[in-house]
């Protein structure tokens, strides 16, 4: 069977860009769209289901089904700080006013009607980092499954330049819980200083499936199986939103098992590392 189109560059102006879909025979469930607007303009729509939209830079009003929010926003760039998102229940009719140029990232999947529209606040992001040495990377958890979504987990991934993540390799494409649940998953990419690029693998045990992209500034991966590492060159900082859609709504992943000895030796090193002071 072959794959979909798993890479997109990114699109150029502004409006409304639906990036990747089902429709377009990209994905099995998740549409991603991106939104631009030039300052002082508007735009108005309705999700075809439940939604997490992204603030990625700028600031704006909005409306979701008549619950409105003004001067929302306060990043320059998604290496600017935490964000700001909006949930949108499925369904549910939006509008955007642009304050200043605004973009923002919809992650649209199918999901029963119900839910509150919602303005996930800077504060109400959950950061962590994670790995170690090259393999460190901050994460900000958006829609984590404390969040009282149907079907959606959003996020964003900060690599240092140089450094790796989604490390050791993991996939989520088979229902096993608690080893492992079905979750597809889109990257949407920036990178610092925008001339870089970064590298996305995505592989499968059986080698049927065996990419390395080159990933440029704004450009969105879709990955419907398989292990998925992303590696950031020296000199350029990788960001990537991820989308994650499942019924589960559990992170439950499966590490490659010729990496999986990583995770492993990071419990070493960390320990080794508090007896040296």
């Amino acid at each position: 069977m072959a794959e979909p189109k798993l890479h997109v560059p990114a699109p150029k102006g502004t409006g409304w860009f639906t990036v990747v879909s089902p429709q377009l025979g990209q994905t099995r469930q998740i549409t991603f769209s991106l939104l631009r607007l030039e300052a002082g303009s508007e735009y108005e729509g309705q999700v075809g289901g439940e939604t997490v939209a992204v603030l990625l830079s700028g600031i704006m009003d909005a409306e979701v089904d008549g619950r409105r929010w003004s001067s929302v926003g306060q990043r320059r760039d998604v290496f600017s700080g935490k964000a700001y998102a909006l949930y949108l229940p499925s369904d549910a009719r939006f509008r955007i006013r642009a304050n200043t140029f605004v973009e923002l990232a919809f992650g649209t999947v199918p999901a029963p009607t119900g839910g509150e529209p919602t303005l996930i606040t800077p504060d109400q992001v959950k950061s962590r980092s994670v790995g170690l040495f090259n393999w460190r990377r901050d994460i900000d958890d958006i829609v984590d499954s404390s969040f009282p979504a149907r079907r959606l987990l959003v996020g964003e991934t900060r690599n240092p330049p140089g450094n790796w993540s989604s490390y050791p390799p993991h996939k989520h494409e088979e229902e096993n819980p608690p080893f492992e649940a079905e979750m597809e998953e889109v990257y949407h990419f920036r990178i610092f200083p925008p001339t870089g690029f970064a590298i996305q693998m995505i592989y499968t045990d059986d080698g049927e499936l065996n990419e390395a992209i080159i990933v440029k500034d704004g450009d969105t991966v879709v990955i419907p199986r398989g292990y998925h590492p992303v590696a950031a060159p020296p000199g350029y900082a990788v960001y990537y939103l991820w989308v994650l859609a499942g019924e589960r709504r559990q992170m439950f992943v499966k590490f490659d098992p010729a990496h999986e000895w990583v995770n492993g030796a990071e419990g070493i090193l960390k320990e080794w590392h508090r007896w040296l002071g």
